[in-house]
């Protein structure tokens, strides 16, 4: 029987949002004066396999004791039982980069990625265009592409979801047996500036 690539991903999507509700990461933030936006694989509907959520979160200045402060909420959800915490704010990507390893009710293990960003910063707002430029390039059949590339590639290899969409997108893959072509000739190099650069 053949896999329905659209309605898994849309009972991975419908769980994710269940976290995301359940575990109040977006009115955790909020409390704590910042805006927090939805972005990755999720925001495009290209969520999979690989159960992770991403974030953006702003504020006018990353505070540590603010952002340990909404974390250390965050961490009282009993469902969240590990977090990751890496300080960034001298990098290219000037944020505090958070983890957070959640546990639903099914037993499945979700990452609740949250990335704490100075506004005004380099990548204020960019991953929330590129998410809807992506969303605006998809066509039904460049979609179940992405489903399905992304369904057999092996649970212990971890692509960026934006090697997917540039190979589907741009240049046209349609095979898992391409993909790896294209990977080994396409190697990541920082951050992509892909759709939008």
């Amino acid at each position: 029987m053949e896999t329905d690539y659209l309605k898994l991903a849309a009972e991975n999507q419908k769980k994710a949002r269940e976290v995301i509700a359940e575990s109040r990461v977006e009115e955790i933030w909020r409390r704590h004066g910042a805006e927090i936006n939805l972005i990755g694989s999720l925001a495009t509907g290209l969520l999979m396999k690989h159960r992770d959520i991403d974030f953006h979160i702003y504020t006018e200045s990353p505070d540590i004791d603010v952002s340990f402060a909404a974390m250390a909420e965050l961490a009282g959800n009993p469902r969240v039982r590990r977090i990751e915490f890496a300080n960034l704010l001298d990098e290219e990507d000037a944020c505090l980069e958070w983890h957070a390893f959640y546990e639903d009710a099914q037993g499945d293990w979700w990452q609740i990625d949250m990335m704490h960003v100075r506004r005004g910063s380099k990548y204020d707002g960019y991953f929330e265009k590129a998410a809807k430029q992506i969303a605006a390039l998809l066509t039904d059949e460049r979609r179940q592409t992405i489903l399905k590339l992304k369904y057999e590639t092996p649970d212990n290899l971890k692509i960026p979801g934006i090697e997917y969409y540039k190979a589907v997108i741009r240049d046209g893959i349609r095979d898992y047996r391409d993909f790896l072509t294209w990977r080994q000739n396409n190697p990541p190099a920082g951050i992509d500036s892909w759709p939008l650069g």
